[in-house]
């Protein structure tokens, strides 16, 4: 399998070892002591029989050329998730490691540059983003056998920080649609039926069901780097979203005179309802009006949760609403929402308390009647 061959090269004695790699290619390495090259050949034997061989010459590619072959692979991403990865890339991961060879990746400089981003003022949320699209980049060396292991595993990082959410009651949206004018039902429809931006601007007409009172959501649209992209919503889960009775009439007026495969809501000059557009010539204003300045569209999805909740819902119904993956996620983002209605539980539990009491009670009373009752008839019979 593999052999030592002793040579001299330029006067000076060196150690040839000569193997073939698992795919049948000759291979050689030469050594200046022969202890080195005993110990390289006895380690490729180990590797080999455990299958664990790695080609030398695999891990020299640096990670620039790497990071664009592994972000060509990634066809099963969303664009607007490729889109980011590759800003990641570009501002955060190549600065430092375009350069490096993929071997020569050490796990406590990886620590150093994560530390390095935290101590610049970047958001641990972002500090964390780079380092996990670091990381996967190196995960997929390891599996293409150019690395033995991924050096950005264990490493320690921020703590992401949960930015604090904006969440508007009845009389807030009602003033920013109203600010909104001929756009009101737009943000309605954000704050009350929990859609994501994409979401909405995808709906089509006949996905809206004022009948039954349900949007079906089916279909999102997102715009990495300025281009319009068509999709499954995130997820990938349709589903079913209600819509209050009040919001009804106002969107029978904006279906009126399209066809089903018509885009519910569209740009003033036609076409998709782009977010840029209409944060800046819309809502932006409007929130100023409502005196809710720098409010995002966003921040009208947790809305509709706060909403949801405080009307009773249950974390799976807004679970459904929103879309989310699982129940789980839904607490995690608004476990401070149902946190709020504590204090309602406890009086509700307190009022059926009171009542399976004053029930018991006057079961007794009623009890103790009928045997007084009873008694006396006893006696009465007896006389």
């Amino acid at each position: 399998m593999a052999s030592i061959e002793r040579r001299q090269i330029r006067g000076q004695e060196r150690f040839l070892v000569r193997y073939r790699d698992p795919s049948g290619k000759q291979k050689a390495r030469t050594f200046v002591s022969e202890k080195a090259a005993v110990d390289y050949e006895a380690e490729v034997r180990t590797d080999m029989r455990r299958g664990a061989y790695l080609d030398p010459q695999a891990g020299q590619m640096k990670v620039a050329p790497w990071s664009e072959k592994w972000i060509a692979a990634q066809g099963h991403l969303k664009p607007s998730t490729r889109t980011r990865y590759r800003g990641l890339l570009k501002v955060q991961i190549l600065p430092k490691w375009g350069g490096c060879s993929l071997h020569d990746v050490d796990f406590l400089e990886v620590q150093g540059w994560v530390s390095d981003m935290t101590s610049s003022g970047l958001s641990g949320s972002t500090v964390r983003q780079a380092h996990r699209v670091f990381s996967l980049l190196l995960e997929t060396a390891v599996r293409s056998k150019r690395l033995s292991s991924n050096p950005a595993i264990g490493v320690k990082l921020p703590r992401a920080g949960k930015p604090e959410k904006t969440f508007l009651t009845h009389e807030q949206v009602t003033a920013l649609a109203d600010a909104a004018g001929e756009w009101r039902t737009v943000i309605l429809v954000l704050a009350f039926c929990g859609l994501r931006w994409g979401e909405l601007a995808a709906l089509r007409v006949g996905r809206v069901d004022t009948m039954r009172r349900r949007i079906n959501v089916a279909e999102s649209v997102t715009e990495p780097d300025g281009k319009l992209v068509w999709g499954d919503p995130k997820n990938h889960q349709h589903r079913s979203v209600p819509i209050p009775k009040f919001l009804v009439d106002e969107l029978d007026v904006l279906k009126a005179g399209k066809g089903p495969k018509d885009l519910m809501f569209t740009g003033a000059r036609g076409g998709v309802l782009r977010n840029g557009n209409f944060r800046r010539d819309v809502f932006n204003p409007a929130a100023v009006k409502a005196s809710l300045d720098g409010l995002t569209p966003h921040e009208l999805r947790h809305t509709a949760a706060s909403l949801a909740i405080s009307s009773g819902a249950n974390v799976k119904a807004v679970q459904r609403m929103l879309g989310h993956a699982s129940a789980a996620m839904t607490l995690d983002v608004y476990a401070g929402l149902f946190d709020d209605d504590l204090d309602g539980l406890a009086d509700r539990m307190d009022e059926a308390h009171v009542y399976s009491m004053c029930t018991e009670a006057k079961d007794e009373a009623k009890a103790k009647k009928t045997n007084v009752t009873q008694i006396r008839s006893a006696t009465t019979e007896l006389g």
